[in-house]
């Protein structure tokens, strides 16, 4: 199976590094210009690198502190600037940041909900009225399970992606009658940066042993990849009439 996104740009935040670089990767591979947003200039251009090698459209990438208002407003008048629409939002930034529910202080609610809640606000809400105008959209929320079933002492990241959730399901009721879709993506053990950073503080398993006891409950007898969790976004982009 296969789609042609050309003509259409795709808006992927936490674009460089691991589910957000393979979600660009995919979009470009099917035509799409790909603009990509993140904190670092320096990790952003090592993706462009990345996703241009494969890629059918235009790759752009535009630095951008998604936890703060003034930065997504001015990375999306950049991007409108350089391509002149929107046609997909991936909200796919953030961390998991979780601890005891009395650990956690006014200051790392706040962060959480920028990073994951208010950014995904935010970057939609800009791009929301275009998409309506021409009929055509599509918004992807990168959540992760805990947001269907969240554990104890898993606040607040459960909290916040759960508040992602409600979200995508109040815009997928605006947006359907417009053809403006709207879907959320619920990431389990998928092999990631945060996985490699972990793995380095953990002991002296190689970290092919690590993703390998990470792996042992899962039914498929391993973790995923950021590869098949892209296949899964572009899916949800398609079709494109």
């Amino acid at each position: 199976m296969e789609a042609n996104l050309h003509g259409r740009v795709a808006v992927i935040t936490g674009g460089s590094k691991g589910i957000g670089r393979a979600i660009a990767v995919r979009m470009a591979q099917s035509g799409a210009d790909v603009a990509m947003l993140a904190r670092s200039p320096e990790t952003l251009e090592e993706a462009r690198l990345i996703v241009s090698k494969t890629a059918k459209g235009r790759v752009h990438v535009f630095p951008c502190d998604v936890r703060k208002a003034e930065d997504i407003a001015a990375a999306y008048a950049d991007v409108m600037k350089t391509f002149d629409r929107v046609d997909v939002v991936v909200n796919n930034a953030g961390v998991s940041q979780t601890g005891p529910f009395a650990s956690i202080s006014d200051e790392i609610w706040q962060a959480d909900l920028d990073l994951k809640l208010f950014a995904a606000i935010r970057l939609t809400r800009l791009a929301w009225p275009q998409m309506i105008e021409r009929r055509w959209g599509r918004v992807i929320n990168v959540l992760n399970i805990g947001a269907k079933a969240p554990k104890a002492a898993s606040a607040p990241t459960s909290v916040s992606r759960a508040a992602g959730m409600a979200l995508t399901k109040v815009l997928a009721g605006e947006g359907a009658p417009h053809n403006v879709l709207v879907n959320s993506l619920h990431v389990g053990l998928i092999e990631s940066d945060q996985w490699v950073r972990r793995h380095s503080q953990s002991g002296n398993d190689s970290y092919e042993e690590f993703l390998s006891k990470m792996g042992e409950n899962v039914p498929l007898g391993r973790v995923g990849t950021a590869e098949e969790f892209a296949n899964v976004a572009w899916l949800r982009i398609s079709p494109v009439t």
